[in-house]
């Protein structure tokens, strides 16, 4: 298991001791920061929290069906009551997340780009 995700399990776990209280945006600016630090002791990310960074948003987006410009914390928040509703609930996407068929998703370094066409 990553790090990364090491890390959240203990943050599901005691939300207060690393977060203060269980929401969901102090968990996304914990994990800005937590990120932020990696790169500054240039820490490769392993190839699953690379896939977290860089999947989770579109993931998300798919899920509900949603294009906006706002991060995950905000798309989970408005399918909750409140912060501590949308911390527990990230803990279900995040697990279903994990568990999704990658086979499906669209690899966009292979889509092809046309040219536009001048009418």
């Amino acid at each position: 298991m990553s790090k990364l995700y090491e890390l959240l399990e203990k943050i599901k776990q005691r939300p207060g001791m690393y977060l203060g209280t269980a929401s969901i945006t102090s968990l996304r600016m914990f994990l800005v920061g937590y990120q932020f630090a990696r790169r500054e002791m240039r820490l490769e990310n392993q190839e699953s929290e690379s896939d977290f960074y860089k999947n989770f948003q579109p993931w998300l987006q798919q899920k509900f069906d949603v294009k906006t410009v706002n991060s995950w914390d905000k798309i989970i928040l408005l399918y909750s009551v409140d912060e501590k509703e949308a911390f527990t609930y990230f803990f279900q996407l995040l697990d279903e997340f994990l568990k999704r068929d990658k086979t499906l998703e669209v690899d966009k370094s292979d889509t092809v780009h046309l040219p536009a066409v001048k009418a």
